[in-house]
């Protein structure tokens, strides 16, 4: 780990060996589009090093258990997730820690995991997929989840699925679709009324919220007349979900997420492996290079540690310094991002 490491990346994924074979027993080589990438520890630690990423918060992406049609088994199948990432956090002290997966769409079975990863195994947080098999968060039958979680004030780490409709050929899923299906789920919580009646959940939207900012106001004007609510109201209520920077820290998202959200709201979020290491240099060096230093280090880690007040406190142990080699070669691979970055900016003209 780099002496400067600093970041806190909430939006990593994990795809152990025993749940590709699981995915692969079913037929699933890809997600939302992307095949399934390569995932080791150490390969997500070199990754954390090249970004100066100090701790990474882990979670299992779409399908998740959603693509077990027997419920008992989409339960064990999470057990086995959550005990593997207990595990990662434990064999890395300090540098992971993870976001539990929970086998929704059944609610019940879903509220007892999320019990058992939060209080047993000191999990960070939850992972909900936006939609599961259809069922979108918000919709009804939901609420002893909630109920959980709100008793628990736990973090909930909302990740986009595929959308419960055919898809559009020569659009990946992960390009566009993702985006709306984070929109969807944040709208419907709004509607419904859960972070009203459970206040004490945080839920982070990942890829800074989809089109939540952007059309931000446009949907609090129609939930207003769908709900009689004042549109003020309802935007407040938009603006208290959590947002990461995964894949959406451009020029063209970044002052937009930053105008809508509220002041530590925002936290940096990588996807890596399913955004390849390129991919990952190019947003974290587009937030490196558009905002202030108080606004770079809140997005980094303090809005973190506000949501994770154990990082505050206990900071990885600093590994012994790379090789002169991997030094320089780290130091290649920055500036070719960085100026990758700068060449593919749109003109002023």
């Amino acid at each position: 780990m780099s002496p400067s490491a600093q970041r806190i990346d909430v939006h990593q994924h994990v795809v152990p060996g025993f749940y590709r074979d699981e995915l692969a027993r079913a037929g699933i080589t890809d997600a939302g589009g992307r095949a399934l990438p390569d995932w080791s520890a150490r390969s997500a630690l070199h990754l954390m090093d090249l970004l100066d990423t100090a701790t990474a918060i882990v979670s299992v992406s779409t399908p998740a258990t959603g693509f077990l049609a027997d419920p008992a088994e989409a339960a064990d199948l999470a057990r086995r997730l959550n005990d593997h990432g207990a595990s990662l956090a434990s064999d890395h002290p300090g540098r992971f820690g993870f976001f539990a997966t929970l086998p929704l769409p059944d609610a019940g079975a879903s509220a007892a995991e999320a019990v058992r990863a939060l209080d047993e195994l000191r999990a960070d947080g939850v992972t909900l997929l936006a939609n599961n098999r259809g069922a979108y968060l918000g919709a009804d039958g939901q609420d002893v989840l909630w109920q959980a979680l709100d008793d628990r004030g736990a973090v909930a780490f909302v990740h986009p699925a595929e959308l419960p409709a055919p898809p559009v050929r020569g659009i990946p899923a992960f390009a566009a679709d993702f985006l709306l299906d984070t929109t969807r789920a944040a709208y419907l919580l709004v509607r419904n009324g859960i972070l009203r009646r459970y206040p004490n959940i945080r839920f982070i939207l990942s890829h800074a919220g989809g089109f939540l900012p952007y059309a931000s106001h446009r949907m609090a004007v129609t939930l207003a007349n769908d709900t009689a609510r004042s549109p003020l109201d309802v935007l407040d209520d938009f603006r208290s979900f959590h947002f990461d920077t995964a894949l959406s820290s451009s020029p063209a998202a970044l002052p937009t997420l930053l105008a809508f959200a509220r002041p530590g709201h925002v936290l940096f979020g990588s996807d890596w492996p399913f955004a390849p290491t390129p991919a990952g240099q190019y947003f974290a060096n587009g937030l490196d290079t558009g905002v202030d230093p108080g606004t770079l280090t809140a997005v980094n880690r303090t809005n973190a540690e506000a949501l994770f007040p154990r990082l505050a406190t206990t900071r990885p142990a600093p590994l012994p310094a790379p090789s002169a080699p991997v030094r320089i070669r780290r130091a290649a691979q920055r500036a070719a991002a960085r100026l990758a970055f700068k060449l593919v900016q749109p003109g002023t003209d």
